[in-house]
């Protein structure tokens, strides 16, 4: 049996940040999501969303390994701003278990409300 192999990146609430942003930090929600939205396209970023829960904020599952997640989710403007932490996981499912289709993320909070 083959295995795809798959990074997920579960952000955190960071100590001391707000549960959300100042109006003055949409300029950085919005860079997130934008920073999301081309890896995306990218090819390299299948689903992301945030999650309802008090520590976890968001769930992100990527098509590379967990050093190449790393890499891409530190460049993230959120994660620069030192809004949330982050943990990266290796997963291995059996190839084929996973089907997603094309979907446009959004870029800003504007294109959500």
């Amino acid at each position: 049996m083959e295995f795809d192999q798959l990074g997920v990146a579960l952000l955190t609430t960071r100590d001391g940040s707000r549960e959300r942003p100042d109006p003055e930090e949409d300029a950085v929600q919005d860079a997130h999501m934008a920073h999301l939205a081309d890896l995306h396209d990218a090819g390299q970023l299948l689903a992301a969303g945030p999650l309802m829960n008090e520590h976890f904020r968001g769930l992100l599952l990527f098509t590379v390994d967990a050093q190449s997640v790393t890499d891409l989710m530190l460049a993230d403007p959120a994660l620069r701003a030192g809004r949330f932490d982050l943990t990266v996981i290796p997963w291995m499912v059996p190839t084929g278990a996973l089907r997603f289709f094309s979907t446009r993320f959004p870029r800003s909070m504007a294109e959500i409300n």
